[in-house]
């Protein structure tokens, strides 16, 4: 008697899985945030996304209601990176497994983004005209994860450097 072995699922079915698991992240994810906005009797609404291999969730202010929600972020996105990690955990408990997700509040972290992609566009451009290597100031995981990504994109190279809370990106020639 041969044995037989099932197919190897082939990687449309792999990432229909992925993507299926990630949609679930996100729906724990706004379940959890629903409840915090219910207690802390805040409006807004909550939009669920799949972005570069992660579950994107974001608290979208409703007309009038911004200014409230921004005491969500915080100054400088302290509170934000708060919150994404006791989502996170919310997530964990409910499916076992680590959670990448990434929140987003009253579109902070992509007017942040915007605001980095000029950062690491200028020191692109300072290394091109120097050919030294240029230092930026200490970034959270997710900022320096936003300027590894435009520095890889012009084609050179840039790598973390130092502990937190001064850990920081170093954009170096190719």
């Amino acid at each position: 008697m041969t044995e037989q072995t099932a197919p190897a699922p082939d990687d449309a079915t792999q990432e229909r899985t992925l993507t299926r698991r990630l949609e679930e992240e996100g729906e724990i994810a706004a379940d959890y945030l629903e409840e915090l906005l219910d207690i802390a009797d805040l409006d807004g609404d909550i939009d669920i996304d799949v972005d570069h291999g992660r579950a994107a969730v974001e608290i979208v202010a409703e007309a009038g209601s911004e200014k409230t929600l921004r005491n969500l972020v915080g100054a400088d996105g302290e509170v934000l990176d708060a919150l994404q990690e006791l989502t996170r955990l919310a997530v964990q408990t409910k499916t076992g497994e680590r959670s990448r997700l990434m929140l987003d509040i009253a579109g902070f972290r992509a007017g942040r983004k915007a605001e980095l992609a000029e950062v690491a566009r200028a020191a692109i451009a300072e290394v091109k005209a120097s050919g030294a290597p240029v230092a930026l100031e200490p970034m959270n995981p997710f900022e320096r994860k936003v300027v590894h990504d435009v520095v890889a994109e012009a084609g050179l190279v840039s790598d973390s450097d130092g502990v937190e809370p001064s850990r920081h990106v170093v954009v170096r020639p190719a």
